[in-house]
């Protein structure tokens, strides 16, 4: 690297490192290395945990994974939705989706048509079993809004704060090519609910 992509490179680095300070509040080294205490996606991160922790112990006595009881509140709403729709509510890819509903559907919870008028396309429904489950599973939402401690106007506020976020990120990798390792972010993974 040549001296001025060096010096170039250190004026942004300190540039970003002061707005950090700035927008976070959180001290950042020299190195450019902050305290995890100090890392916003490492609060999601805990928070995301630990809420789904609270999930798979409530979900353990339905037989159901985080994923696939959000996969039965879609489908409680709207009795019928393809797979694309699903992967698209969701926010999961379909190498995801797939074997988590053929894992349901050998469960009894769902049945997969192919659609007379596309082939391509496959039609997810409840059968009786999944439909089922909706009652006894109604006290889900209750334990986890009572696990988290957050009153009714503070969990509406954080959820329109997390999906601010999600669109952002979503927008600022799509933008600036993140997920080539470009756009001057890591790509992560977290751990699978599922």
């Amino acid at each position: 690297m040549c001296r001025v992509t060096r010096l170039g490179k250190r004026i942004i680095d300190s540039r970003m490192n002061q707005r950090a300070r700035n927008e976070w509040g959180g001290e950042v080294s020299e190195t450019g290395q902050s305290d995890l205490t100090e890392l916003l996606c490492f609060d999601i991160y805990a928070a995301s945990r630990a809420v789904t922790a609270v999930y798979r112990q409530v979900l353990a006595e339905l037989q159901l994974t985080y994923p696939q009881y959000l996969v039965l509140v879609v489908l409680w709403r709207e009795e019928s939705r393809t797979i694309k729709e699903l992967a698209d509510v969701l926010q999961l890819d379909y190498g995801t989706l797939t074997p988590l509903l053929r894992r349901m559907e050998n469960n009894g919870l769902l049945t997969r048509r192919r659609r007379g008028d596309d082939e391509r396309s496959v039609n997810i429904e409840l059968t009786a079993s999944g439909r089922e489950l909706e009652q006894r599973a109604g006290h889900v939402q209750r334990v986890v809004r009572g696990a988290v401690g957050l009153t009714d106007t503070q969990a509406r506020n954080l959820q329109r704060t997390l999906r601010r976020v999600s669109l952002s990120a979503t927008s600022y990798a799509a933008t600036n090519n993140v997920a080539s390792g470009q756009g001057g972010s890591d790509r992560s993974t977290a751990d699978s609910a599922e």
